[in-house]
This record gives structure tokens, sequence and C-alpha cells, in this order.
């Protein structure tokens, strides 16, 4: 499901504040820079109360942000529902016991961890990140998740690459988007 479809007015500004980097972080990838969004106070706000007010009453008890873009609007988020937060992160960057989860992204291989005990069995989980391209990715954190009984309720991205069909390796895992962008 994509925010647009609503033609919210606040979706204008925070898709006209992401800049597009040609050949970024390889050729022929077109990467999509949030940290313009950012520096619009307006617009970075508009984007997080967009997510919040999609999730408040839903009955989430971990938003889990994926690094490190997810760690930018998942803790807004978390607190503003009342939810904790838990960071995947990539691999070697948490101290203590870990799970990991392989996966394939549009452009390589990498590798997500969560520490064991942060989440527990029966919770209701949102993933976070800011973009959906491949799926490789919010495949990886929904694995982890469901790997310690999890319920992952929706993933939720500021932007969506529908070209690249990354929402349909989420076997079926709603997916909420605020803005898509088609390749060129």
């Amino acid at each position: 499901m994509s925010s647009q479809t609503d033609q919210d007015p606040r979706l204008h500004a925070i898709k006209t504040n992401i800049r597009v980097v040609p050949n970024f972080p390889k050729p022929g990838i077109m990467f999509q820079d949030i940290t313009t969004l950012l520096l619009d106070p307006k617009a970075f706000k508009d984007t997080v109360d967009l997510f919040v007010e999609r999730y408040k009453a839903k009955n989430i008890s971990v938003v889990a942000g994926i690094e490190a873009r997810g760690f930018i609007f998942g803790p807004p988020i978390a607190l503003a529902i009342g939810a904790k937060f838990v960071p995947l992160r990539k691999p070697k960057k948490l101290p203590g016991k870990v799970i990991s989860q392989e996966y394939t992204l549009e452009y390589g291989r990498d590798c997500l961890e969560m520490h064991v005990g942060a989440v527990e069995p029966g919770e209701r989980a949102l993933v976070v990140d800011d973009l959906i391209a491949t799926g490789g990715t919010l495949c990886a954190a929904m694995d982890l998740l469901e790997r310690v009984g999890a319920e992952v309720v929706e993933c939720a991205c500021v932007i969506e690459l529908p070209e690249l069909k990354g929402r349909d390796r989420l076997n079926g895992k709603p997916l909420y988007v605020l803005v898509e962008y088609l390749e060129m």
C-alpha cells in the first residue's frame, strides 16, 4: 500500500525534498538521498507524522530499524507510538550475543544482526527503512524478527522503487510507502 493514493498534501514536500544521485554507490544506481529531506524540518516531521498516524493504534510493541537510515525514522516513530526501538545492524557492530541473517541486495550481498533477547516471542513488530528496492534487506529483517517469534505486522519505507519489484519478495507481508520513484 502506498500513501500516494491518499493524496495527502504533505507527500509533495516529502517527495521534492529527496535528492536523486546518479551512479552512486556504483555505476547504474540512482541513489535516493534522504539527507536532503532531513534538512527541511517540516518535511522531516511530516514524514514521521504520517507513519505515526498509521501505526499509533496498531498495538506495535517493537519498531525495528534497519541500519543506517532506518535509525533516523525508527526511533521517533517508536517513541510516538509507545514501542521499543530495536536496531538491526551490519555485522560486528553490536556487542554481545547476536543472531544474523545474510541477504542479497541490488548491488551486492550483506548481513543484518540483532541482539539476542531484544525481541520476545509474540511481540508485534514494525520494520522501518528509508527505501525498498529489491526487498532483500526487508526480507532479512523480517526473517530475524520471525526467527525469535515476533509477528511482523508491516514494513514501512519512505521510498519504493516499484520497477525493482521488491514488494513481490515480501511473501504477502504488508508494505506501506510514502512515495514511489520510477527508475529512469
